[in-house]
């Protein structure tokens, strides 16, 4: 358990960790290239400590060096593990592994824990097995743990034609230079979080490796290229950033995220103009982004969050300090993160005195929060860095599972304690 300390005042310059999402790309690039790579700034977490013992199970050499990781990679030539790979509750390395060990040979278990059993894959399994792939969901119940017995991937065309995760179109992008011959993967229906297919090529291309796009429903990806070694600099992490910006915009202060660029293909680079929406100031320089508040605006709002999933539960949480209306809409992926994210935020909303309401696809929140509660994290570290930031603004909140933000911020605590 841990208790929120609120206060009044902040005028702080703050730095989050790397990336989550660049890192772990860049890790299954670095490990399928043929040399050295240097990947600077690496998020070192929960998640992305289980994506290293695996890609070093399958050959990578990889060390820390730092903030840096140096990453050996296996040109694509694979070892064969003698038990599974783990993966925790990393659903993004778990998604994108599967893919990868298919360039093997042998049979390959890809496993995570009891939350991580129950996040569904089988698009991503069926779409493999059409590209000659033998892959299978070991209990039947189309979730891990997965079965790979793998002879090289043939490549050729595959479609998806259904799920609620974007990682599935990435796990097949990542793979499908090393294949046989040329990859075709179409897409047949809108897939939520767009940006993050984006950082995808984006990696790839900084790698080496070209992928031609048709209206973003279409790729295709020639075959027998290789990724190339780099030196690469992992920007930070714009997921991480939104609860020091939403602690800005709740208690009418000022935040500089200083290793943010304006620029930045994170989808969560949109948490800013809705933070303007609500009546913040928002200004951007070299130094970095910076985020004042009050929220001004206490309006009825709307918005579609479909591409951009990891910012809606510390929007959630602002949207409790308003006095108008907010619909958050077009979520209902959210119910297959590490927690059932809607109905989570929903119950602790209630709790510190905001109006919730829930639908399959959509929360409505209404502010505005004035008591304090123990807030459940459900093992979800969105949650409890979220309601955190709650804390900071009302008396009496504390936190049950502060150890699950080590997932993806390991010194958020004392992040939050230099806000004062």
């Amino acid at each position: 358990m841990r208790q929120i300390k609120p206060i009044k005042e902040i005028n702080a310059v703050i730095s989050v960790p790397g990336s989550k999402s660049y890192t772990q790309r860049a890790l299954i690039t670095s490990a399928l290239a043929r040399g050295r790579s240097i990947l600077k700034d690496a998020l070192i977490s929960e998640d992305t400590e289980h994506l290293i013992e695996a890609l070093r199970s399958l050959g990578a050499n990889i060390a820390r060096e730092h903030h840096d990781l140096v990453v050996e990679g296996t040109g694509g030539k694979l070892a064969t593990p003698s038990s599974a790979l783990y993966l925790g509750n990393n659903g993004t390395g778990l998604r994108f592994l599967t893919s990868t060990v298919s360039l093997g040979r042998g049979t390959f278990i890809l496993d995570g824990n009891t939350r991580m059993r129950q996040r569904p894959i089988q698009p991503l399994v069926d779409s493999l097995n059409q590209m000659g792939v033998e892959a299978r969901c070991v209990e039947g119940n189309g979730c891990p743990p997965v079965e790979v017995r793998a002879r090289g991937l043939l490549g050729g065309k595959t479609r998806l034609n259904r799920g609620l995760s974007s990682q599935y179109v990435s796990s097949l992008l990542l793979a499908a230079p090393y294949a046989e011959k040329d990859t075709e993967i179409e897409i047949c229906l809108p897939f939520p979080s767009w940006p993050y297919i984006r950082l995808t090529l984006d990696v790839m291309a900084r790698f080496g490796v070209e992928v031609s796009v048709l209206e973003d429903r279409l790729f295709h990806i020639k075959s027998l290229q290789v990724y190339k070694p780099r030196e690469y600099v992992i920007e930070g992490d714009l997921s991480s950033a939104t609860y020091f910006m939403a602690a800005a915009a709740i208690l009418g202060q000022t935040v500089r995220i200083s290793n943010i660029k304006a620029d930045s293909l994170q989808g969560d680079l949109r948490f800013l103009k809705v933070l303007e929406t609500m009546g913040c100031k928002v200004s951007a320089s070299e130094q970095g982004v910076e985020v004042t508040g009050p929220l001004s605006n206490h309006e009825d709002l709307s918005f579609d969050l479909n591409d951009v999933p990891d910012m809606v539960p510390a929007l959630a949480v602002v949207s409790a300090f308003r006095k108008g209306k907010t619909a958050l809409k077009n979520i209902l992926h959210l119910r297959v993160k590490e927690s059932d994210r809607v109905a989570a935020l929903t119950r602790e909303l209630r709790k510190i005195g905001a109006r919730a309401e829930e639908t399959a696809d959509e929360m409505i929140v209404q502010g505005i929060a004035t008591r304090g509660a123990e807030i459940e994290c459900y093992s979800d570290h969105r949650i409890a860095m979220s309601f955190a930031i709650a804390g900071l603004a009302i008396e009496g909140i504390s936190i049950k599972d502060p150890g699950c933000v080590k997932k993806s911020f390991p010194d958020f605590w004392e992040k939050l304690e230099s806000l004062n």
